[in-house]
């Protein structure tokens, strides 16, 4: 595991180091009991996880006090890298599966993270309006259009205005066509040299 490639791209503070520091023990130690990453991307968590996640982070800052919901956030990813990045940015980490819950609400409490709020629920159940809404591998476009825009809110609170980042991989021409959708596509082997990110994508829509 090499936490230090988050220092490679971005510049951290001695806390935030040190929370992502402690990321791989403590997502070693939950896929121990839950398999919540694949076994064989455990080894490559920081590329595969967290770097991955954070690509968003180059696409859009988020300000202070911004609420952002992450749908279907499996183990905490993208929420856990970015909660971590963005200490002043409130996150909503909802998924339907409560075992995956589980592990964002104890890895978040046990890196100290007080703006992370994991709910076991699906997202359609989920109150209130957000920033954003950010998202990884969860469903196509289409459907996570239908899901997300009920939930944003119009205006900028971030260098973007608000809407979508999604987190996708290879050739999205017809997903993206079926979902109707005007969008910007960001190839993350422009952000990270890292072979792993040659066909992956962050996809903004703004609201």
């Amino acid at each position: 595991m090499q936490p230090e490639i988050i220092s490679k791209y971005f510049t951290l503070t001695e806390e935030q180091q040190r929370r992502f520091d402690a990321l791989g023990r403590l997502y070693e130690e939950w896929n121990a009991k839950i398999n919540v990453v694949s076994r064989k991307d455990i080894d490559e968590l920081y590329v595969r996880h967290v770097l991955h996640s954070l690509a968003i982070a180059k696409v859009c800052t988020f300000e202070a006090g911004a609420k952002v919901c992450d749908i279907g956030c499996g183990g905490g990813f993208p929420t856990i890298p970015l909660a971590i990045l963005f200490p002043e940015v409130e996150f909503t980490a909802v998924d339907s599966i409560g075992k995956k819950i589980t592990v964002v609400r104890e890895v978040a409490s046990a890196l100290g993270l007080t703006n992370v709020t994991p709910i076991n629920a699906r997202i359609e159940a989920v109150k209130g309006e957000f920033d954003y809404v950010v998202s990884r591998a969860v469903t196509d476009m289409k459907t996570l259009k239908g899901w997300a825009l009920p939930k944003l809110r119009t205006g900028q609170r971030g260098s973007l205005p608000n809407g979508m980042l999604v987190l996708k991989g290879g050739d999205l021409a017809e997903e993206l066509a079926a979902a109707r959708m005007r969008c910007d596509i960001h190839r993350i082997s422009d952000l990270f040299e890292e072979e792993f990110f040659d066909t992956k994508q962050v996809i903004y829509a703004r609201k």
